[in-house]
């Protein structure tokens, strides 16, 4: 049964599952108003026995030291006692949900003994996993034994990512200056089986690796290493801008087009994607910008203040945002007129660029 009345159907249910956007602001600080909503409707309605499952990814000690504390306070029951209670992080991509539910274990940790117990039980009877021999333990339901390791599961993974892409984009950018190919030296270097860098790029974006590490950053200030590789990944789009105005020239009144408004390839989404910085910055450097996205209509670029551009239409230079599927066998002549173009994600290919000026974000400056 569908309901907008939260309270009403969490009476009726035995299990909660709770997955309300959190967001940080510009500093870094959480603000949990929806999560606080919600938990204030769940606590209205709760009753004896239910199971309580935050998802949401959540800074460490939430759980238990703020949702654990405001439903005793509004349902009058007690949390791991009168009612169980839970966090289970979400651990699925953008199209592919019900795969990844499958393929990657369901981590839950709960505030007690019995709670986590209890979570487990539930995740077991709701979810089918395949099957993973690379896995240390049996992939299925895994129990973390208490709510802040799960939470701590949750934003290590996404902030080990975000380090390890700001450590290739640190490669690209030493590779740039020193007649390196960056892409292949990751290649070598991932050949040895203790080696998994990622690939660089113009920019980090979605719901998930710019926002969870400033979430573990608030937990731990002193995790210089997170804001060190949060820090050289946001400067990204910058530093793409300026190579093109070093590649092409004073880009005052340069037609620029901006491939790609989602913030990464094959998704329609453009939660913190690159397209923003990068327009910004070309817009500030006097550049007559446009963007291209071939999974959005001209009033949804529109909508976000976009002037969007249809392949064909003359433009003096190109940058590649999201590594489309549509984009890999771009080639000038779809651009016409086209002068200098650079690929932040590595997908095109050289060929297609003959008599262009053509840069891929790692590789040597020419």
């Amino acid at each position: 049964v569908a309901s907008t009345d939260t309270t009403a159907a969490v009476a009726q249910s035995d299990a909660v599952v709770v997955v309300v956007p959190l967001f940080v602001d510009e500093s870094g600080v959480p603000d949990f108003g929806w999560m606080d909503a919600a938990t204030e409707s769940i606590g209205k309605g709760l009753k004896k026995g239910t199971l309580v499952s935050y998802e949401t990814t959540l800074p460490v000690g939430t759980t238990r030291n703020r949702f654990a504390l405001a439903l005793e306070k509004i349902s009058g029951l007690k949390a791991g006692v009168d009612f169980d209670l839970v966090f289970s992080p979400e651990r699925v991509f953008t199209g592919r949900v019900f795969a990844d539910l499958r393929k990657y274990p369901k981590l839950v940790g709960g505030i007690n003994e019995q709670s986590g117990a209890r979570g487990v039980a539930f995740y077991r009877e709701v979810l089918d996993f395949d099957d993973r021999p690379d896995l240390v333990e049996k992939n299925g339901v895994w129990d973390l034994g208490s709510s802040e390791a799960s939470e701590l599961a949750k934003l290590a993974e996404t902030t080990y990512r975000d380090v390890n892409i700001a450590l290739a984009n640190q490669f690209a950018l030493f590779s740039e200056t020193h007649g390196i190919d960056v892409q292949k030296v990751i290649d070598a270097s991932n050949s040895q089986p203790f080696s998994h860098i990622h690939r660089p790029g113009i920019a980090v974006g979605g719901h998930c690796i710019p926002i969870y590490p400033r979430m573990y950053l608030w937990n731990d200030p002193s995790a210089t290493v997170v804001s060190a590789a949060r820090d050289a990944n946001k400067a990204m789009p910058e530093h793409v801008v300026k190579t093109l105005a070093k590649l092409h020239g004073n880009l005052k009144d340069a037609r620029v087009v901006v491939l790609g408004a989602s913030y990464r390839g094959g998704v329609k989404e453009s939660a913190f994607s690159g397209v923003f910085p990068t327009v910004a910055a070309l817009t500030a450097a006097g550049a007559k910008v446009s963007v291209h996205d071939p999974m959005y209509t001209d009033a949804e670029l529109t909508g976000y203040g976009f002037a969007p551009y249809h392949l064909g239409e003359a433009v003096d230079a190109a940058i590649l945002q999201a590594d489309h599927a549509e984009y890999k066998e771009l080639t000038a002549a779809s651009l016409p007129g086209i002068k200098t173009f650079l690929d932040g994600r590595g997908t095109t290919k050289d060929q297609n660029f003959a008599g262009v000026r053509y840069h891929v974000v790692g590789r040597a400056i020419k």
